[in-house]
């Protein structure tokens, strides 16, 4: 059975339009404090969770508070937010997607679970206006460890769920937005990526390469 042509793609922020800053920061100020990498890095979604400040409804310093007491890692906002946002590093290639998709009459959003951090990455890089439709969990009071989120974006949009292609680089969030009936794939690979905006944008009637 043929799927339904692509009108929007939504793509996450950290880890695929930009490097994952949050994992690698964390590896970083661990390595600093003498501690496991991978051990406080595997506390994190955790800590970001429940502390709310993913969703908005806790602060970064209650996001630190929780990783410290979990893991041992005790640092100030400050120091955390200076290991973490310059690793956030836009891909200028993902960006050339995001246009050459926009040219060809496709929609792009970023659908992302971030934080306030969102803005200030923006002010730094100027990349949130390259979109159509910007959804953070951090506006929304939601994130996507929520299958219900998906819903909520797919309305807004105003679109058939399986007109959406979503990217991103957990396979837990791939797997709910399949689930609500969005097109999803799993960031593993630049090149695979690639074909795949590829496919739209033909599918689409894209022009010619620029």
């Amino acid at each position: 059975m043929q799927q339904a042509a692509i009108e929007w793609v939504l793509l996450d922020y950290g880890g695929v339009v930009a490097d994952e800053g949050l994992k690698a920061g964390l590896q970083a100020l661990a390595r600093h404090h003498g501690l496991d990498p991978e051990q406080v890095t595997s506390h994190s979604t955790d800590a970001v969770y429940d502390s709310g400040y993913v969703t908005g409804t806790g602060s970064e310093a209650d996001f630190w508070r929780i990783l410290g007491e979990r893991t041992g890692l005790w640092v100030e906002p400050l120091e955390g937010a200076d290991a973490v946002l310059p690793r956030f590093r836009l891909r200028s290639w993902m960006l050339a997607w995001v246009r050459r998709l926009r040219e060809a009459g496709i929609r792009v959003g970023l659908l992302t679970d971030q934080t306030d951090w969102l803005q200030r990455l923006d002010r730094r890089d100027g990349f949130l206006a390259e979109f159509d439709r910007v959804y953070n969990s951090y506006r929304m009071g939601k994130g996507k460890q929520d299958p219900t989120l998906f819903d909520d974006v797919v309305a807004d949009l105003g679109v058939d769920p399986g007109r959406v292609l979503f990217i991103d680089d957990a396979s837990g969030h791939v797997e709910r937005a399949r689930s609500r009936g969005l097109q999803a794939r799993m960031y593993e690979e630049r090149a695979a990526v690639e074909q795949a905006l590829e496919a739209v944008r033909a599918n689409a009637g894209g022009g010619k390469d620029r």
